[in-house]
């Protein structure tokens, strides 16, 4: 049996401005999880329907919910 999912690594998140499209493969979960870590760390409260466009967003590919994250953490480390 394997370990808990949380002691995984999370994708890389890109940390500056994104000028090309960060192309490779990140399954689901481990988008969820990115996106979900970087809200927390921006101290963000979530609510059902918080948690439901999470999924949703997750649904897209790495790019886009690389670009999005990593516009949290940008905007979170100002």
């Amino acid at each position: 049996m394997r370990g808990p999912r949380a002691a995984e690594p999370l994708p890389d998140v890109p940390s500056g401005p994104i000028d090309k499209e960060p192309c490779h493969f990140v399954p689901r979960t481990d988008r969820a999880r990115a996106l979900r870590a970087e809200l927390r760390a921006a101290g963000v409260e979530l609510g059902a329907y918080d948690e439901r466009i999470i999924a949703w967003l997750t649904g897209w590919e790495w790019s886009t919910v690389a670009v999005v994250t990593s516009l949290i953490h940008r905007a979170h480390r100002r």
